[in-house]
């Protein structure tokens, strides 16, 4: 008793000492994970990375204790469950991310197992030979005899995503020489900061952020003014209504000040204004207007020798 106590009290105090010195905490699964791999995975983060296993009821246990100090560790507990283990980090989160999915190693389906991945049966000569036909076709595996050979006339899949291979599947598998999944450390959820969320977080990039605060603002703001509720994104668009209904009471009435004056004039000489702005073009017109006059006077002197006087040059 004493020996297992005193296991149990180290382990509190690794886990809690973790828990003060990184930030932030990868829950990855470790199904089918070999211990050749967690050793490769340990050795690839090294220096930026710890990976911690235990018993859940363990863990659980010692959540609950550091509770007390750190409530948000209560974000963790749901997910203490099945064949998991943490990986500590005050690393850049993407890249730990890609450091801990990048071992995988193929492995053969085996008759009980589950799916991770659809299994496919391409189509192609097998090589065998025609006495084991009826394998195929209690399978539904399309074939022909070409060659003396059994050869599949089409693309098949086999198992889907989610369902137990059967132990025909996984014979013929194995005897087509497809190892059709691969087994690695994965990753169920990130702890940052105290805060839990699905990996694919991890993918969003600042672009996308933008754009949908962006959307988000414009929806917001459009919303207050169409039930005339004010929010900060909606005050600038209220206070520019409101000075477009100030400039039009303003113009029809004898209410003004400096900057409506100027308005005020230009809606009621508006020949001055025009006058004075298009210096450029009037200047264009009239070069236009005098090289359309020469243009004129040319032809007119051409027509002077009666369209004879190229006949006798």
């Amino acid at each position: 008793m004493g020996g297992k106590t005193a296991n149990k009290a180290g382990y509190f105090d690794k886990l809690k000492g973790l828990l003060e010195d990184y930030k932030s905490i990868f829950i990855v699964s470790v199904d089918n994970v070999s211990s050749q791999q967690m050793h490769e995975i340990r050795q690839s983060l090294r220096g930026e990375g710890v990976v911690l296993m235990g018993k859940n009821t363990m863990v659980r246990r010692a959540l609950k204790i550091f509770l007390t100090d750190v409530p948000e560790y209560e974000r963790l507990l749901p997910f203490v469950k099945g064949n998991i283990g943490f990986v500590f980090t005050n690393a850049d989160l993407k890249e730990i991310r890609d450091k801990i999915l990048a071992n995988k190693v193929a492995a053969p389906a085996r008759a009980g197992a589950l799916a991770p991945a659809d299994v496919w049966i391409p189509a192609g000569n097998t090589g065998m030979e025609p006495g084991k036909t009826s394998f195929f076709q209690a399978l539904g595996v399309p074939t022909k005899i070409a060659r003396g050979t059994i050869e599949i006339t089409s693309d098949l899949k086999l198992v889907a995503t989610g369902t137990k291979v059967g132990a025909s599947e996984a014979t013929l598998l194995n005897l087509l020489n497809i190892s059709p999944f691969t087994y690695g450390m994965g990753i169920d959820q990130v702890y940052d900061q105290g805060n839990t969320f699905p990996p694919s977080v991890l993918d969003i990039t600042e672009e996308q952020l933008l754009k949908a605060f962006s959307t988000a603002i414009t929806t917001i703001a459009a919303v207050s003014l169409a039930i005339n509720f004010p929010t900060l994104p909606s005050v600038i668009h209220s206070l520019v209504n409101s000075y477009k209904k100030v400039l039009a009471v303003a113009i029809e009435t004898d209410f003004s000040w400096p900057e409506i004056d100027d308005l005020k004039d230009r809606i009621a000489n508006p020949d001055a204004y025009a006058a004075a702005a298009p210096a450029a073009s009037t200047e264009t017109a009239t070069e236009t207007k005098e090289a359309a006059k020469e243009e004129s006077e040319e032809e007119n002197s051409d027509d002077d020798d009666g369209g004879f006087g190229g006949l006798f040059d």
